[in-house]
């Protein structure tokens, strides 16, 4: 017989967890695997903080700035049937939207319904802009962007 303890077990076994640093290459991911890539840009004087979880349908996209705090947290997703995309605030002011549009973005890049959380500053859209341009460039090295983006209409 099998106990609860083993259940469990078995089913952590069917999950897949990848802890990507490197190359993409030699990290494989089964269609109901979940694939976690952490990793830290430097600039300007700015520690910039990256975690991605890739799950079946969705993003899960962290950034941190300077620390772990955690930030506003966002969900984006396509709508039906114009294919423009929504973005809600799920954690968080309505005045600091400063992850609101990177969400947005990234919707329109994967295909994917996304959940962000963000603490960038407010008042440093330049910063948001660099960090945004990291973020699309692991996304594309990771392979999950679609080749064509979704055109809002």
């Amino acid at each position: 017989m099998e106990t609860e303890y083993d259940q469990v077990l078995h089913s952590v076994a069917h999950v897949k967890i990848a802890d990507q640093t490197g190359d993409s290459a030699d990290v494989k991911q089964d269609e109901d695997g979940v694939k976690v890539s952490c990793f830290t840009e430097v600039l300007d004087d700015v520690t910039l903080h990256f975690q991605i979880i890739r799950l079946a349908k969705q993003i899960y996209v962290w950034i941190g700035y300077n620390s772990a705090k955690f930030g506003n947290l966002y969900a984006a997703a396509s709508t039906r049937p114009s294919n423009t995309v929504s973005v809600a605030t799920v954690l968080g002011g309505t005045s600091d939207n400063t992850g609101s549009g990177i969400a947005h973005r990234l919707v329109m890049k994967t295909g994917l319904n996304i959940i962000m959380a963000c603490n960038i500053p407010k008042n440093n859209p330049l910063l948001e802009a660099k960090a945004e341009k990291m973020l699309i460039r692991k996304l594309i090295d990771l392979g999950y962007t679609m080749p064509t983006p979704l055109r809002a209409t």
